[in-house]
C-alpha cells in the first residue's frame, strides 16, 4: 500500500533530521514510527520495559561515542545545572 501525506514543514523537518541522525530512509524510519505505535501509547512501568523497548529499537549501542556512560551522564547533568534560566 502506498499513501502520500501532506506534513507542515516543521514536523517533516523534524521526520527528516531523525531519520537522518538515524541513518534511515525517511520512509523506513515513518514505518517504524507507525509499525511500533502501541509501544508509544503504552506507557513503560519498569526500566526493564525499558530496555526491552530500547533494544526493540536498536537504540543500545547507537553511542559508540560514549565510553564512559556514568560520565557522560554527569556531564549532561552539569551542563543542565549551570543552564542560564530565560
Amino acid at each position: 500500500m502506498s499513501i502520500t501525506l501532506e506534513l507542515p514543514p516543521e514536523l517533516e523537518s523534524e521526520l527528516s533530521d531523525e531519520a537522518t541522525r538515524l541513518k534511515l530512509p525517511v520512509s523506513e524510519y515513518a514505518l517504524r514510527i507507525l509499525a511500533n505505535r502501541p509501544l508509544l501509547t503504552e506507557a513503560v512501568r519498569t526500566g526493564t520495559e525499558l530496555v526491552a523497548y530500547w533494544q526493540n529499537e536498536k537504540l543500545i549501542g547507537t553511542r559508540p561515542d560514549i565510553t564512559d556512560s556514568q560520565a557522560h551522564a554527569r556531564q549532561l547533568r552539569n551542563e543542565a545545572e549551570r543552564r542560564e534560566k530565560l
